[in-house]
């Protein structure tokens, strides 16, 4: 059996942050992993299912929201600043070491798409973290820009940042678009089907809404997780990369691997960003499973 609570916690500068906490049966103390998704996205976004896999395994497991999403506070809502979700994740370690029923010499962190970047920075550069696992990481904004911007619409796109600087400097909110959208004519992070899908899959009412600030695509665009890769090592690090990625792209995440130090491992899926929530959930979520068994080695639930 497996108990799943509400829990809630500070962030950095003191924002409410809630999420869920998975607790095995017996008394522990158990080994522990801090769950947290990607790119404007929110727990209900298929984080359950991999957390379920993991607390039935004998983790205890917390899934939280990043700040101005989901069921997290912050403002503005629906903003996306890679450093203030890192700075957040550390209080998640955090909240995670205080629980009775953790051993805190055994946690682990799971990300997954930007969040997998996260998970490649957070394990470089928190010792507190015992194994890593990178699901269909993000690891150059930069290169996965040039593939998912056409040349033609990179101008348009830096003097939308240009004006919403401006009008940010003279007191306005910061301008927002559609995180997904399968009409090109509208201004949107995603247009791929499949990321489509993924977004607008049934969800509870208030959850989750199609819309991210434009200043968290400059973000995104800024952001380098790879360039830590090497630096994860002594963390042992499981990389779970999609052969036919289009949106973390699958050759940045090969070249990143290879880039990484031991100890570390790469699992293929054959298939897209999505799939290892979806058609590979079995082979994305046993590939972690068994990384986290033999880098926290849990004790029987």
């Amino acid at each position: 059996m497996v108990q799943k609570q509400d829990v809630e916690f500070a962030g950095e500068s003191g924002v409410t942050l809630r999420g869920w906490l998975f607790v095995p049966d017996g008394s522990g103390p158990h080994p522990a992993i801090t769950m947290a998704h990607g790119f404007a996205g929110v727990k209900e976004h298929g984080l359950e299912r991999f957390a379920r896999a993991f607390a039935a395994a004998g983790f205890v497991v917390l899934v939280h929201d990043h700040r101005g999403f989901g069921a997290s506070d912050g403002s503005p809502r629906s903003d996306v600043d890679p450093w203030v979700q890192i700075a957040d994740w550390r209080r998640a370690i955090s909240l995670l070491e205080s629980q009775p029923g953790v051993d805190p010499d055994r946690i682990g962190l799971w990300g997954t798409s930007y969040a997998g970047g996260h998970a490649i920075v957070l394990g470089a550069t928190d010792r507190r973290l015992r194994a890593v696992v990178a699901q269909v990481p993000t690891i150059s904004g930069y290169q996965q820009s040039l593939r998912r911007v056409a040349p033609d619409q990179v101008a348009a796109l830096e003097t939308a940042f240009t004006d919403d600087d401006r009008r940010q400097f003279q007191g306005a909110p910061p301008a927002t678009r559609a995180v997904v959208s399968p009409d090109p004519s509208v201004p949107a992070a995603y247009y791929a089907p499949d990321a489509v899908s993924f977004y607008t899959q049934p969800v509870a009412e208030g959850v989750w809404d199609n819309v991210v600030t434009l200043r968290s695509t400059r973000a995104a665009r800024m952001y380098e997780p790879g360039a830590w890769i090497a630096r994860v090592s002594p963390t042992p690090l499981l990389m779970v990369v999609g052969l036919h990625d289009t949106i973390t792209v699958t050759d940045l995440a090969l070249a990143a691997y290879e880039a990484a130090l031991q100890p570390k491992k790469l699992v293929t899926i054959d298939g897209g960003h999505f799939d290892p929530y979806l058609t590979r959930f079995a082979e994305a979520s046993g590939a972690a499973l068994a990384w986290f068994t033999e880098h926290l080695a849990p004790l029987n639930p």
